[in-house]
């Protein structure tokens, strides 16, 4: 099987609704930054894949169009809070099948403010099936239904974490305590302020257990990576220290319905993707050394701790008041600050997780770089049911 190299990577700071750039503008100076860090000019290019949610379609070419104008195939995916995890995948799987090819990956996003809510209300909406269900097994009220769907899963997502695996208020705001931490030392993040728990267990209660600052904010930004295969980069002289080892990809299956709720907030789309990614990688949880992961809400984080084989469902709150997942710890979650400090522009998310690993694996992530990393893990999921993780690897 064809080496997957990642060649260069790219990344705009984030910025809050309404103060960055238009949508196009965003993406051409991600995909410009990824493609001076691979030390190729975009006529190499050979296909591309564009990640986002909120656009028209063809957004895609609209943002690259700003590079030129090459004919090459441009696809517009959209799989929700994963969309740029689809486009990295799409690329990934193109390099296997096409050694001789250059790809881009890219992802962006344009938002406004506030909690992600239905937008075309005249329609059945994806996230269907999974809000009639987790409404049904929670006993939710007419009320409870009518909150933005982010905000009803993932408030029974904490209720349940807690009744069910004994994670406790404290272990939730200590993960965002821990976010803005680690967000400090990097200038691409949006929220770089120190937090403390009690400033955490203050803030306000949106429904059942979920608190704001346990929530990440909407925000604008972009990100994108550059593929290719040994051949590409020995002809054209391109970094080859990073390589993606391992992928897996999945959506929800019949009895995820069936049984615990938990596993249709993201805990099976977790597990499933890390099961397939790190058996094609040939690695085991305990060889991951440094991981970016979808931390939308500091609940999330905490379950995929387990889903990705960290540790039992039981030991979750143990690990993070240990402090397990961070410096001197077993291996550090997110230490680009996650979604919870860095914002979450939906189609650029899994683009910037891609970007902080390649960095970190590269040696090159500066004050917060964990030392000794070799082997790092991407794991992104969208609300609808679509669920990626990527194993990456220095060498």
């Amino acid at each position: 099987m064809t080496d997957v190299l990642i060649a260069g990577v790219g990344m705009i700071p984030f910025t809050k609704p309404g103060q960055g750039q238009t949508y196009d503008l965003m993406g051409a100076a991600a995909a410009g930054a990824a493609l001076e860090d691979a030390g190729v000019v975009y006529a190499n290019v050979q296909r591309a894949y564009a990640g986002y949610v909120y656009g028209d379609s063809c957004a895609g070419q609209a943002a690259l169009g700003h590079l030129g104008a090459t004919g090459i195939p441009i696809v517009n995916v959209n799989n929700n809070c994963a969309s740029g995890s689809t486009a990295f995948a799409l690329a990934v799987e193109a390099v296997r099948n096409e050694p001789d090819a250059c790809i881009l990956a890219l992802g962006f996003e344009q938002m406004a403010p506030g909690a992600l809510d239905v937008v075309f209300g005249d329609r059945p909406t994806p996230v269907g099936p999974h809000l009639s269900r987790v409404a049904e097994m929670m006993s939710l009220s007419t009320n409870d239904r009518a909150r933005p769907p982010a905000i009803q899963l993932f408030g029974c997502q904490v209720e349940l974490l807690q009744n069910q695996c004994g994670v406790g208020d404290r272990a939730l705001a200590k993960i965002a305590v821990k976010a803005r931490r680690h967000a400090a030392a990097n200038s691409y993040a949006l929220f770089r302020t120190p937090l403390q728990e009690d400033e955490v267990l203050a803030s306000p209660l949106l429904f059942r257990g979920l608190r704001k600052l346990f929530a990440c904010p909407p925000s604008c930004g972009a990100a994108a990576a550059v593929l290719c295969g040994p051949r590409f980069a020995a002809r054209h002289g391109l970094p080859t220290n990073v390589r993606v080892i391992g992928s897996g990809w999945t959506s929800d299956r019949s009895e995820h319905f069936a049984g615990n709720p938990l596993d249709l907030m993201f805990r099976a789309l977790g597990k499933d993707a890390a099961d397939k990614a790190y058996e094609t990688a040939g690695v085991g949880p305990k060889d991951i050394d440094v991981v970016e992961l979808h931390d939308c809400f500091t609940s999330n984080e905490a379950l995929m701790y387990s889903a990705l084989g960290f540790c039992s469902d039981g030991e979750i709150e143990r690990f993070i008041l240990e402090g397990r997942g961070s410096y001197e710890g077993d291996m550090v979650v997110n230490p680009s600050g996650g979604l919870l400090s860095k914002g979450h522009p939906l189609g650029a998310t899994g683009l910037a997780q891609i970007a902080e690993l390649t960095w970190q694996l590269r040696g090159r992530a500066g004050p917060r770089q964990v030392e000794g990393a070799c082997t790092g893990l991407q794991q992104n999921a969208g609300l609808g049911s679509a669920g990626f993780v990527h194993i990456l690897q220095k060498g």
